[in-house]
């Protein structure tokens, strides 16, 4: 055997011999079965290259603590800031009980799967319903960023920004020079940006460093020192979240960027969906922009100031939720699983991507099967040709138990919500894969209020009008390649 092939044999045992290690360490967290099974595959298929994916893509946040959210309350509470925290925990504790004693709610008890979901929530987190909010929903970024600016320029004391992709575009140079106005006038400005989504800006600092020069406080959350490589690549915060004086807020599925207000040619139309909050849970979107801000510079601001008393606003049931792989439990995927399950009349779904496990998937087909109305509305134009591709298997699934699927055709549908009956609606950063159920920090609105779902599904429906209904005997008959490259794609998905 030549020097060459010598070192090839040895090179493939000790990676064989290192991925029999991970794979035990792997086994022995009780992960997934799914996502076991994958890693397992990527050892056998790909020696030496699986590792260094499992070294960017594999290891459990969960497990090595890179959060330490009982540090942060212990923290808070070591400087006597705590207050603020212990009230929303003082509220979920009496809502909790005011549930199982049934007198909450009281006229609500008929609906029970409405009650069911505002329960799950509450016993998940610090995720409490409030009802004195108003909400606005608009269904593309020309609308957001038009409300936006407008709230912008009226604030007086703070301005708290958090996103995924924040680029120096023609939108994103508009909301920076007008920050900076802002600041100039003395309202305190802080944002918060993913790392990795931002990369680019490695290469375009002045972008930032202009905002900075003027006071404007902006932090990297969970930098990665290389945009490709690094252990906590794998966990990025694709919350989008904008409070202005603790009584305006703003979330949903809009970054910054041009292409949000249609100025991508590839993409042409961007179908988003966004809201903004006035009222009690502009409280949650904040505390969320608080925790995250103390993960990023340490620094404690958890204080009364940052939540205003609020006067009357209106009537809509809202509950605010985080989720992250530093939590507990996948709030807002055990929240779509239950009300998913409890659907009576209708299943409205709009995603970019359509990853779900098992569980979700088996409770859609479930509800198919039993009569349900089930649809999904999903972009026929692709921004993540892989994603894309195991989106497609699933919906193979969908299709043969009865429902439907819908691809939008009047641009990029990038929206992400769910309508169950008239009953239930959810709406922010959350996409319908595992990437935003269990590695993704995201935050979603649950909202209890008939006038805005009937908003949004009118919206649904306007958009099933600008969509293909996708047949189910020519997606059977499509080519056996497609078939092919699909199936592989899918066996990555629960890493993907």
């Amino acid at each position: 055997m030549s020097v060459i092939g010598i070192l090839f044999l040895g090179y493939l045992i000790i990676s064989y011999l290192a991925s029999a290690a991970i794979s035990m360490v792997i086994i022995l967290e009780n992960r997934d079965p799914a996502r076991t099974v994958t890693w397992l595959l990527i050892f056998l298929l790909l020696p030496g290259v699986g590792l260094l994916i499992y070294a960017i893509f594999g290891r459990n946040i969960r497990k090595i603590k890179i959060f330490k959210t009982q540090k942060l309350a212990n923290d808070i509470k070591e400087e006597k800031l705590f207050e603020n925290l212990e009230e929303i925990q003082e509220l979920v504790k009496l809502e909790q009980d005011s549930i199982k004693e049934r007198s909450l709610l009281e006229d609500e008890l008929a609906d029970y799967s409405k009650k069911r979901v505002i329960s799950l929530l509450l016993n998940t987190g610090m995720f409490p319903f409030t009802t004195n909010n108003k909400i606005d929903v608009y269904i593309d970024g020309n609308q957001k960023f038009e409300n936006l600016i407008k709230d912008i320029k009226s604030a007086k004391d703070h301005i708290h920004l958090e996103y995924f992709i924040i680029k120096d575009s023609e939108i994103g140079r508009k909301i920076r020079d007008l920050l900076i106005e802002k600041a100039k006038e003395g309202v305190k400005i802080r944002i918060l940006y993913d790392d990795v989504g931002c990369w680019r800006f490695w290469f375009h600092r002045k972008f930032f460093n202009e905002m900075k020069k003027h006071g404007i406080d902006i932090m990297p959350f969970l930098p990665a020192k290389f945009p490709i490589i690094g252990s906590k690549l794998n966990y990025r915060n694709h919350r989008k979240i904008v409070v202005i004086d603790g009584k305006v807020g703003y979330t949903g599925g809009i970054n910054i960027g041009d292409e949000y207000i249609g100025k991508n040619k590839k993409f042409g139309y961007w179908r988003d969906t966004h809201i903004r909050i006035e009222g009690t849970s502009v409280y949650l979107l904040q505390m969320t922009f608080l925790i995250d801000w103390y993960y990023t510079t340490k620094e404690i601001i958890l204080i009364k100031k940052y939540f205003p008393k609020m006067s009357y606003c209106g009537d809509s049931m809202v509950q605010v939720v985080a989720s992250g792989p530093d939590s507990d439990w996948e709030a807002i995927h055990y929240a779509y699983f239950s009300a998913i399950c409890q659907a009576k009349k209708n299943i409205y779904i709009e995603t970019p991507y359509f990853i779900p496990d098992e569980s979700i998937l088996r409770a859609l087909k479930s509800a198919a099967l039993s009569g349900v109305d089930v649809r999904i509305i999903f972009p026929k134009i692709a921004d993540h040709k892989m994603v894309n591709s195991a989106s497609y298997s699933y919906f193979s699934d969908v299709l043969k138990s009865g429902g439907k699927v819908y691809l939008y055709t009047k641009g990029f549908i990038h929206s992400k919500i769910v309508i169950i009956d008239d009953k239930i609606s959810s709406t922010g950063s959350a996409n319908m894969d595992l990437r935003s159920f269990m590695l993704n920090f995201e935050i979603n609105a649950f909202i209890y209020d008939k006038d805005v779902i009937e908003v949004m599904t009118k919206d649904f429906i306007e958009d099933m009008k600008n969509s293909e209904e996708l047949d189910e005997s020519d997606f059977e008959n499509r080519n056996i390649i497609i078939k092919a490259k699909e199936s592989i794609s899918r066996l990555f998905s629960p890493i993907l």
